[in-house]
């Protein structure tokens, strides 16, 4: 069963329609990216299946008891506020203090408790944020182009802990990325957006549609590298998993080179992956 479904969602803002006939749906342990222009209602996308904007058409579906965790495209926290992560993270719901230290060290911040949110690096305040989103052990995480703002290492960083903490959860995760090269080797799925759903499948597919080269051109240095993944997984109830991959990566490198890479995890989940392309 998906832990959330949109049926042709449409969404408009100010008597403008922004999003248009959204079908989409989310298994649980699934990793699926939204990728699209600016403008193009990502971000709107995401707030209307959390429910803070209303569908003018259509429906968002979520599963009995389904809990989400967010993490926004950015948090604006005033210098002058004294507020600690430890303070942060019992807003609005007080935490105790070892489920504090133990989600802190899950995102590699432990021992940040004193530490003052105005003071936190780009890179530190999203693990807070991620760790304040956990504590409510969701099933879904949405993620807000995360990594916006940080250096590349960062990044890679920043989704690398978002792959740890699927594979030992079972966490699903749907995520707005501008991170092409990114969103092709971490994602399960890719849907391209643009006002409506463009196409969606596997990133190999997808990097190969025309609908997203017409988007994106073909002159990204990379970032249309294409990878093959080969999943075998079975999707499960959340949380009753062992969640993880086995990928075979091969990719160009946009001189004539092959390359492979194999990734072995614990892996006993499946789905298979959509490889037929929508049209508007």
């Amino acid at each position: 069963m998906p832990l959330i479904e949109a049926r042709h969602l449409c969404v408009r803002l100010g008597g403008t329609e922004i999003l248009h006939n959204i079908t989409l749906s989310l298994k649980p342990c699934e990793i699926v990216t939204l990728v699209g222009p600016n403008g193009s209602g990502k971000s709107t996308l995401l707030r209307a299946l959390l429910g803070i904007l209303p569908a003018a058409e259509g429906a968002v579906v979520h599963a009995p008891g389904l809990r989400i965790g967010y993490v926004p495209q950015r948090l604006q926290i005033d210098r002058t506020m004294p507020i600690s992560v430890r303070r942060f993270l019992s807003l609005p719901k007080r935490v105790s203090d070892a489920e504090a230290q133990a989600v802190l060290a899950r995102v590699g911040m432990a021992g940040s408790e004193a530490l003052p949110m105005a003071g936190l690096s780009g890179g530190q305040l999203q693990r807070v944020l991620l760790a304040r989103a956990l504590l409510g052990q969701p099933h879904l995480l949405m993620l807000d182009e995360p990594t916006q703002g940080l250096d590349q290492p960062g990044e890679a960083a920043f989704y690398r802990l978002i792959e740890e903490v699927r594979v030992e959860t079972g966490v699903a995760v749907l995520m707005v990325s501008h991170d092409l090269h990114v969103v092709m080797a971490a994602s399960d799925r890719v849907i391209c957006l643009n006002g409506h759903v463009c196409c969606e499948g596997s990133p190999q597919v997808v990097s190969s549609a025309p609908e997203y080269r017409a988007l994106f051109g073909l002159g990204t240095q990379g970032a249309l590298a294409l990878y093959r993944h080969e999943h075998d997984h079975d999707h499960t109830a959340p949380h009753d998993h062992v969640c993880g991959h086995s990928h075979g990566h091969t990719h160009s490198d946009g001189h004539g080179h092959n390359h492979g890479h194999n990734h072995d995890h614990a892996d006993t989940h499946s789905t298979p992956l959509k490889d037929e392309r929508h049209d508007a």
